[in-house]
C-alpha cells in the first residue's frame, strides 16, 4: 500500500551533494557510495488529469519518519531529495513533471496519505494529482469499491481532503470513472492589492487558499490574452508576478506557518460570475506550467468569487486550462480559518492511466543521475 524500504535506504543511499552547471544545463550531482554503482529501482504508476502528469510511486523509496505529514514532508526535503530530483527530472521525467510520493498516514480515519512533489520541491496540495489518487486508491485496493460512489479519505500537507470516485460493477470487476473532492478550507486572504512588478507594471492582484496560495490576476488587465497570447509571454509574467508578491505580502496559515507560502500566480479570462466556462493558466513552482485548470486554483477561485459576492453557494462553475480540459467546481459550505471565512469547495475532474516505470541509474550514466535544460 505505501512506499516500501529498498536498497536506496541507509549507507547506500544516493545522497545530494550539489548542483552545477555543465554547458548550461543545469545538474544534479549525487554521491554514490561503495563501487559506485546504483542498485536501486524505483516503481511507479503512471497517470494524467487534463494532461498533467501524476507520477505515483509504488515500491523503491526509503520510509519518511515524522509525527506528522508535515514533519515527513521536511524529512523528505532534508534527507532525500535526491530522489524527487531523480524521478521529476530528465532523461525519466521534465520540468513540468509531478509526482505523489505515499506515507503513513497520521490522521485518525485517513485511507492513505501523500507528499506531493515537482520541480522546486514539495506541495501543500494538489487537485489534479488528488482526482488521480481517488481512482488509484480504489483500483489498487487501498479502499474496498463501493457502487455508485466510493470515498477515499486521503491526508494532504494541507489537512484531510474526501474523494468520491465514481465506480460501476461490470463483468470483470468494478470500473472507476470520475472523481470530485471537497477542497479544505479555502479562503480569500487579500483582495485588489496593487504591486509593482518589473516588465508589466503598476498589477492588481487577489491572494486566494485552496489548499495552496495563489496570486490571481486577470490576464487583460495587464495587456494579455489567455488564447492569443505566446505561452512563453504568459508564463514570464505570472513567474514575474509570483516573484514580486511573495517579496512584498507576508502571508500566514492560522494552522500551521509551513502552509503560509506563495505557491504561484494563476492568470485569469476575468469571468468569474459567467455561467460559461472560465479559462484560466497556473503557473506554479519554478516556472511550472499546469495543464489541467488546477483543483487547488479553482478552490483558490471560487473562495474569491464568493468572497466577492460574485459567485453564490452552489453554483456550479466549469474552469478550462490550456489543454481544453475542464474542472467543475462549486462552493458546498461555510467554515472559517482563525480569522478568516471560509468555504469548502467541491472539484471535480477526470483522470486517466498512461502506464508503469521502472527507474534506475546504470553505472557511468552521468546525465542519467538528473538534469533540467530549462
Amino acid at each position: 500500500m505505501f512506499a516500501s524500504t529498498t536498497k536506496l535506504d541507509g549507507a547506500a543511499a544516493k545522497r545530494l551533494r550539489s548542483r552545477r552547471k555543465q554547458n548550461g544545463v543545469d545538474m544534479v550531482e549525487l554521491s554514490i557510495s561503495g563501487d559506485g554503482r546504483f542498485d536501486g529501482t524505483i516503481e511507479t504508476v503512471e497517470m494524467h488529469t487534463g494532461g498533467e502528469p501524476v507520477r505515483i510511486v509504488t515500491s523503491g523509496y526509503p520510509p519518511i519518519p515524522g509525527a506528522t505529514i508535515l514533519d515527513k514532508r521536511r524529512h523528505a526535503r532534508e534527507n532525500l531529495d535526491h530522489l524527487r530530483k531523480l524521478i521529476m527530472f530528465e532523461p525519466r521525467g521534465h520540468y513540468d513533471m509531478y509526482g505523489v510520493i505515499p506515507v503513513e498516514p497520521d490522521l485518525p480515519g485517513a485511507d492513505m496519505a501523500v507528499l506531493f512533489i515537482h520541480n522546486e520541491g514539495y506541495s501543500t496540495m494538489c487537485g489534479h494529482a488528488t482526482i488521480a489518487l481517488g481512482r488509484y486508491a480504489v483500483d489498487h485496493g487501498i479502499v474496498a469499491p463501493q457502487v455508485p460512489v466510493t470515498e477515499v479519505r486521503l491526508q494532504c500537507p494541507c489537512g484531510l481532503v474526501n474523494v468520491r470516485v465514481e465506480v460501476e460493477r461490470t463483468a470483470d470487476g468494478f470500473a472507476t470513472g470520475a472523481a470530485s473532492f471537497e477542497s479544505v478550507a479555502s479562503f480569500a486572504f487579500a483582495l485588489d492589492q496593487e504591486i509593482d512588478v518589473p516588465g508589466l507594471g503598476g498589477v492588481t492582484f487577489d491572494v486566494g487558499y485552496g489548499g495552496a496560495f495563489y496570486a490571481l490576476v486577470e490576464a487583460a488587465s495587464i495587456g494579455l490574452d489567455l488564447k492569443a497570447t505566446p505561452l512563453d509571454r504568459l508564463v514570464d509574467a505570472a513567474d514575474h508576478i509570483t516573484k514580486a508578491v511573495a517579496k512584498s505580502l507576508p502571508l500566514e496559515h492560522p494552522d500551521d506557518p509551513d502552509l503560509a507560502f506563495l505557491y504561484g500566480t494563476i492568470l485569469t479570462d476575468g469571468g468569474e460570475g459567467a455561467l460559461d466556462p472560465t479559462r484560466n493558466l497556473c503557473v506554479f513552482a519554478e516556472r511550472e506550467v499546469d495543464r489541467s485548470p488546477t483543483g487547488s486554483g479553482v478552490s483558490a477561485r471560487i473562495a474569491v468569487a464568493v468572497a466577492r459576492g460574485t459567485l453564490g453557494w452552489g453554483e456550479q462553475r466549469r474552469f478550462e486550462s490550456v489543454t481544453g480540459a475542464v474542472f467543475s467546481g462549486k462552493a458546498v459550505r461555510a467554515d472559517k480559518v482563525g480569522r478568516f471565512d471560509a468555504v469548502r469547495v467541491e472539484v471535480g475532474g477526470r483522470a486517466f492511466y498512461s502506464g508503469r516505470s521502472s527507474f534506475s541509474i546504470e553505472a557511468g550514466d552521468e546525465l542519467g543521475r538528473g538534469f533540467l535544460l530549462r
